[in-house]
């Protein structure tokens, strides 16, 4: 199976908005950012762009994978930009996962926390590596446990790519259902990961904003 491509669109669901910033849901199989190639081009910031053509600076803050969906939160201007993405460098944000994995996780709760680089051969597939790698930390909190998986809630402390793929796979030894990289793609029609919880600090009011997104699967 393959992960369903969004058709190409000016539009994206919006979950919050102002004349500082947008917070959109981000369907599974949209690139956040544009990729090589004309047929690539169609992403999170290309349909900001057109949703609000007066908006200014470069918009992205953050990155969710292609194959994940949930909130991603965009600049309108370069001051909330630049204050959004300090945030975000500075692990000043709360984000929170939902991901359903192959098999069955026996802890309730538990700390991951495993060393990870890009395979400089296989790019961009991701690899455990005690030497070099780099240390990232997952929380994970078992939501329920259904026939042949389970339900987690993933709470990334560090900002590695594919993290949340790598710790699951690897840290518990249960990729997530769907993963075309880490695990079986041909187990869901897409990768079973949703951004469902963010809270940021708004960058020009200072108010606390704690985002939600029902999780689709």
């Amino acid at each position: 199976m393959s992960c369903p491509h969004p058709q190409p669109s000016s539009t994206l669901e919006i979950v919050f908005a102002d004349e500082h910033l947008v917070v959109v849901n981000k369907p599974a199989g949209l690139l956040s950012v544009p990729g090589k190639g004309e047929a690539n081009q169609d992403c999170v910031a290309s349909r900001v762009r057109a949703m609000y053509p007066a908006a200014t600076g470069p918009l992205i803050v953050h990155r969710l994978d292609m194959d994940t969906s949930g909130l991603m939160v965009v600049g309108l201007t370069q001051h909330a930009q630049r204050e959004l993405s300090r945030q975000f460098e500075q692990r000043l944000t709360q984000k929170a996962y939902v991901a359903l994995v192959a098999g069955r996780v026996e802890q309730n709760e538990g700390e991951i926390s495993i060393p990870i680089r890009t395979d400089v051969d296989n790019r961009p597939h991701q690899i455990v590596d005690y030497v070099h790698g780099k240390p990232s930390t997952t929380y994970y909190t078992v939501i329920s446990r259904e026939t042949g998986r389970t339900r987690l809630r993933l709470v990334p402390i560090t900002g590695r790519t594919h993290q949340l793929r790598v710790h699951c796979a690897s840290g518990l030894g249960l990729a997530i259902i769907g993963d075309p990289l880490y695990g079986q793609r041909e187990l869901a029609l897409r990768m079973l990961l949703h951004a469902a919880e963010l809270t940021f600090t708004h960058p020009v009011t200072g108010e606390q904003m704690a985002m939600q997104s029902a999780v689709p699967f």
